[in-house]
């Protein structure tokens, strides 16, 4: 299974996300989609997965969850918008991580890149964020990640580079 994976969109939808989401069998949203638009075009194209963030308003909080937690091949994702990162989760998710770890957690919000693991909630536990594909923000660049789920494992992770923000 290829997966897209982007967040804080912010309302902006940069068409090169189509191009480079076009061999993914699924794109994920991490939250704070900002306009509605931005998720139906995008589950107009590709089957589409997404929380909603704090940016979000009520008709993206009525198409979208909070969190989601759901079997991709055999892993075992949750991704919910405001989580935080190895060891420093979100007050409201850390309880639950610690009690049953997914094997992939992935958030967006603090507009910055990461992927790291954290062995201390299961050895095989990713986080993931993938920064922020919008306009709005503090971030410099724009970036995505496409990655490959089989039989619990992920592999061909790729960063994508939108370009700076503000162009």
């Amino acid at each position: 299974m290829k997966i897209g994976l982007l967040s804080d969109t912010h309302s902006f939808l940069d068409e090169r996300i189509f191009e480079h989401f076009a061999q993914c069998d699924e794109i994920w949203h991490a939250g704070d989609i900002g306009e509605l638009e931005v998720a139906t075009r995008l589950a107009a194209f590709k089957p589409f997965r997404a929380v909603f963030g704090n940016i979000d308003g009520p008709d993206v909080r009525k198409q979208h969850l909070e969190n989601q937690r759901f079997m991709c091949e055999e892993l075992d994702v949750w991704m919910t918008h405001i989580g935080g990162y190895p060891p420093k989760y979100n007050p409201a998710v850390r309880k639950q991580l610690r009690d049953n770890p997914p094997d992939l957690f992935i958030c967006g919000h603090s507009h910055i890149l990461r992927v790291m693991p954290d062995p201390a909630l299961k050895p095989h536990f990713l986080h993931m964020n993938p920064g922020a594909a919008g306009q709005e923000g503090f971030h410099t660049v724009r970036t995505l990640l496409r990655f490959e789920v089989n039989q619990k494992k992920i592999s061909n992770l790729e960063v994508v580079e939108l370009g700076k923000r503000g162009r």
